[in-house]
């Protein structure tokens, strides 16, 4: 209702301006659409919409309950007690509703302000740029209620672990291009500690491991258990256990690491029963880190001096307030917990989730739970949409592009995301705002089911910018309630981040305050379109991200229903291989359909497939047993498509 417009119940001011803001909306609306039906499609009308409808079923409120609080006096006059307790629970009720009920602000669809295909910045990783998108509807319950105790979505009777260990397991393949989960974290130890300067060496004995996960809607309060006893926090999206896990198995039982080296936990939150019984069961050795402590969890301790410096200098962070971030003393500075700054190597888990005030919450800012403060306020003006209300009531809002970030401090300090050797975004479940439960996704190639996504990459940057490709494309007004990446700017932290040209005046980034600012933090574009999903690297037109996705869906043939919208030609995995390795192709139709494999000197050495083949996605094997290691060309026919593609083999 009113709390449409201040959803957050803000500022006195937001109150005055709701029922002038209303009449503006519905006048508007009303002169727009009623010549032209159509122009309700318009992204001004689709912002204007809510906002009236919200107004006029304010006044319905106010009117009701007016109506309720005059049949209340009549039977009060009259001496009858039961007809008056009616109408004034009514009255109680339709007033409240009116005043107090929270509504998501509506967002208009902001698509057509991208750029598709612009790569800025300088991507990172053994493949630079490359971003692996592993999903399997296997790994989540469709029929997940996640509405009661004993039924959240993270139990193992909801989410497959065996599916999300080889979902994991076949990502981190991908993304290294190495043929054993043992080599592919090698390859990413040897990678960070090149970039580090500390030469081309592995896993080094002694070193420390911390895995940074999302923990928000767990308590932090001492109690004598670690249960979650309010239903709300019970069922809210955060990182799932099983992805950590996967995780665990793979530096424990694949690397040999200790596991006393290992830590994983949100240090300012705790690790509820749940997540603990599924962790320690398999490895009671590592260290899980939990604000309070108690019942074998590691107690997290504070450093003892900052070591963040913002580098708005006191010109934009407050202490604020919830229902205002820009009052307060001025902040410069934080510290870190000590297992963040003790450790060799980080590793970011973070959920697949838009935030009202961010408009995403990603990997970035997962180190809102970094410092030792009770909580990240004093952080919020750093964001897009401070206060968390709509564009009508919030006098914060910091819409737009080239202001001060502070997503873009806490990514390149060289603790924090500078000491990241991997990001994972967890996006088997999906969440629809900062406290909220995971939602099903609407678009293809989710179809209404959870997404059972995992995403991996080493460059944060391009992962941050598929996943805001994915959130904005999923949460529009005609899908969700929940709109906050159609806020004009959520990604102006990633074109700073990615490039200096694009900060803004007076801003230096040095988060160490060592005279030294960041340099490119990663590569981001946007994809060519929310069907394909192709980036430059994908089309090969320039070196920005490649998103490479394995197990995107299943044929029409098994029975699901998805059809692509057009023919298309996926990259092996993983690249390089030995000796075998999976191509995936797209058919938006059924075509006569010839893959075939050919070797430098044109000669074809194996065919794929020569067959009619129905709509929807396919996967083939290559097996390339028989040849000699180099590189190979893959071509598709397909009615008039042809497309080639290149693979490497490594023996």
């Amino acid at each position: 209702m009113k709390d449409t417009i201040d959803s957050m119940r803000g500022p006195k001011v937001s109150r005055f301006l709701f029922p002038v803001t209303g009449v503006i909306a519905l006048v508007w609306f009303l002169i727009r659409v009623i010549p032209k039906p159509s122009r309700a499609a318009y992204p001004c009308m689709r912002v204007a919409y809510p906002i009236a409808s919200t107004f006029v079923l304010y006044l319905l409120g106010i009117a009701a309950t007016a109506l309720a609080l005059d049949r209340m006096k009549i039977h009060w006059r009259n001496s009858r007690s039961w007809p008056m307790a009616g109408f004034f629970i009514v009255a109680l009720i339709t007033g409240f509703i009116t005043f107090q009920a929270d509504q998501p602000p509506v967002f208009a669809d902001s698509s057509y302000l991208d750029t598709a295909n612009v790569p800025m910045g300088v991507a990172r990783g053994i493949f630079p740029g490359r971003v692996v998108w592993g999903r399997n509807p296997d790994a989540t319950n469709e029929d997940c209620g996640n509405s009661s105790f004993g039924d959240a979505y993270y139990l193992p009777k909801n989410t497959n672990m065996d599916v999300v260990n080889e979902m994991v397991q076949t990502s981190l393949l991908t993304l290294t291009g190495r043929p054993t989960v043992r080599e592919a974290w090698e390859a990413l130890f040897v990678h960070f500690n090149t970039k580090q300067g500390k030469g081309a060496t592995g896993y080094r004995t002694g070193e420390k491991i911390f895995i940074k996960t999302n923990g928000v809607g767990s308590t932090v309060v001492d109690s004598s258990n670690h249960n979650i006893t309010d239903l709300t926090s019970y069922v809210e999206a955060r990182t799932s256990p099983q992805p950590v896990l996967a995780l665990l198995r793979g530096l424990i039982n694949d690397c040999g690491i200790p596991e006393e080296n290992i830590s994983v936990g949100d240090p300012q939150r705790d690790i509820q029963n749940e997540y603990w019984d599924l962790w320690h069961t398999e490895f009671p050795g590592v260290n899980y880190i939990c604000h309070k402590g108690g019942e074998g969890r590691t107690f997290a301790v504070k450093g003892t001096k900052p070591s963040v410096f913002f580098s708005d200098r006191g010109a934009v962070l407050r202490s604020g307030s919830w229902s205002d971030m820009s009052v307060g003393y001025p902040v410069y500075q934080d510290t870190l917990y000590a297992v963040i700054e003790e450790a060799d190597y980080l590793i970011y888990v973070g959920a697949l989730k838009v935030h009202e005030r961010a408009g995403m919450t990603l990997i970035g800012k997962l180190d809102f739970g970094s410092h030792i403060r009770q909580n990240a306020m004093h952080m919020h003006m750093g964001l897009v949409n401070p206060d968390g209300f709509s564009p009508a009531g919030n006098k914060n809002s910091r819409f737009g592009y080239n202001r001060y970030r502070v997503l873009v401090d806490v990514m390149g300090h060289n603790k924090l995301g500078g000491n990241a050797m991997l990001y994972l975004v967890d996006g088997l479940w999906g969440g629809a705002g900062a406290n909220l439960k995971p939602v099903k996704f609407t678009m293809a190639p989710f179809n209404n089911d959870w997404p059972s996504l995992i995403l991996l990459s080493q460059d944060p940057i391009a992962l941050e910018s598929v996943c805001y490709d994915i959130l904005k494309a999923e949460f529009t007004a005609d899908k969700h309630a929940e709109t906050y990446p159609q806020m004009v700017g959520v990604d102006d932290h990633l074109h700073q981040a990615a490039d200096s040209a694009n900060w803004p005046a007076g801003v230096r980034y040095d988060p160490e305050n060592d005279g030294t600012v960041i340099g490119s933090l990663g590569v981001h574009e946007h994809w060519n379109n929310a069907t394909t999903m192709q980036y430059s690297r994908n089309l090969g037109i320039g070196n920005g991200i490649e998103l490479l996705k394995l197990n995107t869906a299943v044929s029409v043939a098994e029975g699901k229903g998805y059809i692509p919208g057009e023919y298309t030609l996926g990259q092996n995995y993983p690249n390089p291989f030995n000796p075998s390795t999976t191509i995936v192709f797209e058919l938006p139709k059924s075509s006569v359909v010839r893959l075939s494999v050919y070797d430098m000197l044109g000669r074809e050495v194996s065919v794929l497939v020569d067959e009619r083949r129905d709509a929807g996605v396919h996967e083939v094997t290559f097996d390339a047993s028989g040849l000699s290691s180099g590189v190979y060309l893959y071509k598709l026919h397909a009615g008039d498509f042809v497309q080639s593609r290149k693979l490497l083999l490594l023996r």
